[in-house]
């Protein structure tokens, strides 16, 4: 983790890079999650294995915890090779078996997550599996950094 410090003389961030399917709702909010609950110690990023578009009930569901997700957009994995990750997760099977190689990644983890939206129903059906899976990626987001390597902080 060689990074030279940012302008200011601040400590080099932790590359993170969430990677699923269409970058549309698990991925972007594990991107606002990160960014959020990991402070100055993660510089979080997002991609998919094809770009989708965000989905707006993931910004909605994200905005009920005050975490803005408007200004991130849908990126395909080509969009990101050049970003040299630390860490990349996988959110789900199809790109963990599509994830390019990243040189620079120490490590890499599979963190298999529902996509609610790959389901269907009312509004008022969706949310809650929304938030359900924005629930759970807060929560494996913290054990994370809990557990974040010495040697890639």
């Amino acid at each position: 983790m060689a990074r030279e410090p940012g302008a200011g003389g601040s400590a080099p961030k932790t590359k993170v890079l969430f990677l699923c399917t269409g970058n549309s709702c698990r991925s972007q909010m594990a991107e606002g999650l990160a960014r959020r609950l990991g402070g100055a110690r993660i510089e979080s990023h997002s991609a998919g294995v094809m770009a989708a578009g965000v989905n707006p009930l993931a910004a909605e569901v994200m905005g009920e915890l005050g975490i803005d997700i408007s200004g991130q957009w849908s990126k395909d994995v080509s969009e990101v090779e050049e970003l040299e990750p630390d860490i990349v997760i996988t959110l789900c099977g199809y790109a963990q078996s599509q994830c390019p190689e990243f040189a620079a990644a120490k490590v890499k983890e599979h963190w298999p997550t529902d996509d609610p939206s790959q389901t269907y129903g009312t509004r008022a059906e969706l949310l809650p599996r929304f938030r359900a899976t924005r629930d759970e990626l807060a929560a494996k987001i913290r054990a994370f950094l809990d557990r974040l390597p010495p040697g890639v902080r």
